[in-house]
């Protein structure tokens, strides 16, 4: 795949984009959650779009290990005042939802990709994405969020999120949603234990399916807390350092908080490995 089809936009896969977070939640495990604020998330935005985001990804539920699901209502009186904000930038819109309803309300108001943390696994999610012309993001995920890091078990951790994965592109694919508009992730920290999350990672480029492009969202997870021994505020450099990674096995999309770091280390990468200096 060479392409993203992004709604209107049609982004390159040439190089990794990356994706810049902006949590309009009120327990992000990151502490950047910016409930109630509509004039500081959409300050935070900005300075995720001019720090050089190839795509904003907007949340207003958290899905962090032991999350209380919110409602519908307050989900989107969270996201729908920024989304209607920053739609006009230029920029591709994500937002990370799993209900129907917030979906359908996200992408009438001018988001043009859906981060599906249940990898469309409801039907009405399906229908939804499938009647528009946004890309979408099926995520693996093991259980629920409220509890999902409990007891994470796999027998193959690898070939169970790549049959997931399959069988989500397969069902985008069933109701006329074109390669061009699909995102794989292996949803790393999602029911999963470090271990699982390591598997994953050296094996990242087998996760791929049909070639579709893979997004890695690992930046400041508790699974590089674990390898640093760091709290959340002080991961930036494993943050950078897997972002990195990631993109040297080809993930096509990185999903981060740091965003003008991530990209300072993608140029450097790019001009020594590659012979880019752009």
């Amino acid at each position: 795949m060479t392409q993203l089809h992004c709604g209107p936009y049609r982004l390159s896969l040439a190089r990794p984009l990356v994706m810049g977070i902006v949590n309009l939640t009120p327990d992000s495990f990151s502490g950047d959650g910016l409930v109630g604020n509509v004039e500081q998330a959409i300050r935070h935005a900005r300075a995720q779009f001019e720090a050089g985001s190839d795509i904003l990804d907007i949340g207003a539920e958290s899905s962090r290990p032991g999350a209380v699901p919110a409602s519908e209502a307050d989900e989107l009186r969270r996201l729908l005042p920024v989304l209607k904000e920053i739609v006009g930038w230029g920029v591709p819109i994500s937002v990370d939802t799993y209900k129907p309803v917030v979906m359908r309300a996200a992408l009438d108001a001018g988001a043009t990709m859906i981060n599906d943390i249940t990898g469309l696994t409801n039907p009405d999610a399906l229908s939804v994405v499938a009647g528009s012309d946004c890309a979408v993001c099926v995520m693996h995920m093991q259980g629920v969020p409220g509890t999902m890091q409990q007891t994470p078990q796999y027998g193959d951790v690898v070939g169970e999120v790549r049959a997931f994965l399959t069988s989500a592109a397969a069902r985008c694919r069933e109701v006329g949603i074109g390669g061009e508009r699909i995102v794989l992730d292996p949803g790393f920290g999602f029911g999963k234990t470090l271990a699982h999350n390591l598997a994953l990672f050296r094996a990242l480029g087998g996760t791929s399916v049909e070639a579709l492009p893979v997004l890695v969202g690992i930046s400041r997870k508790s699974m590089l807390g674990a390898i640093t021994g760091r709290p959340v505020g002080e991961r930036l450099a494993a943050s950078v350092a897997a972002a990195l990674m990631a993109a040297q096995k080809g993930a096509k999309i990185l999903r981060v908080h740091d965003v003008a770091a991530t990209r300072d280390a993608l140029a450097v990468w790019a001009a020594i490995e590659q012979g880019s200096e752009q």
